[in-house]
């Protein structure tokens, strides 16, 4: 379950925690307030420096992050497995300030949104994503997920929910596709016109496989899409200043 702990001030460091943000019956969460995060290190000297850093990274189904434009971990967890539910812990080299970036992916058999086509659990699936970075020179967790993220759903599927058990969703269920915007993940590109990330309790999505062998911070949140099910391929993007 998630932790009720310090959350994120503006500079993505523990501090005050955000409202508790619960399911309200249909699976949503009330809307989220974002916070603004994140600055690093407080030594000046950082800037321009390469430090070392470790990311730990739950994801339902799969993560490609990367760190000032260059990809610096990917799930090993193909996305065409369905219960793909997995951590990652993986170390990378960045110079500050760090541009972070997240492409987090549902599992789904087909653009339609369904998986288990054809089987009696044939479903729509739920997504779910967590994060945070440590500066291994500090030992300060210097991001984690939350609202102070910014995102933007590129895939969402089904549009119609009603669709869900039909035996032929790819005719009868509507999804929405857009590409990724050309140089999302690099420092320059402008996410003003995204919105906030939704924050989701652990009884919201149901974080197994992998969630539980790491010491979340107490202010990381599971993040994703406004709607957990729908959404089922998000960009997600941090900045962590000097």
């Amino acid at each position: 379950c998630s932790s009720d702990g310090d959350s994120a001030d503006e500079n993505g460091r523990p501090s005050e925690p955000p409202p508790t943000r619960a399911g309200d019956g249909s699976g949503a969460p009330e809307t989220a307030v974002p916070t603004v995060a994140n600055d690093g290190p407080d030594d000046a000297d950082a800037t321009g420096t390469t430090s070392t850093f470790t990311a730990e990274v739950w994801a339902d189904n799969w993560f490609s992050l990367s760190v000032n434009g260059e990809v610096v971990g990917v799930d090993s967890v193909p996305i065409t497995t369905e219960r793909s539910f997995n951590a990652e812990t993986f170390s990378f080299e960045a110079t500050y300030p760090l541009t972070i970036t997240i492409e987090a992916k549902d599992f789904k058999e087909t653009d339609s949104g369904i998986e288990y086509i054809g089987l009696p659990n044939q479903q729509m699936g739920d997504g779910g994503l967590i994060a945070q970075i440590t500066d291994n020179s500090t030992g300060e967790v210097i991001a984690v997920t939350n609202a102070g993220w910014t995102s933007l759903v590129i895939h969402r599927a089904p549009l119609n929910k009603d669709c869900e058990r039909s035996p032929n969703p790819d005719a009868a269920c509507e999804f929405e596709i857009t590409d990724a915007p050309a140089d999302w993940t690099s420092a320059g590109f402008d996410d003003g016109a995204w919105g906030a990330a939704t924050e989701w309790t652990a009884a919201d999505v149901g974080p197994k496989d992998g969630y539980e062998e790491i010491s979340w911070n107490a202010s990381a949140r599971l993040i994703w899409g406004a709607d957990l099910e729908v959404d089922n391929t998000v960009l997600f993007r941090l900045t962590v200043a000097e």
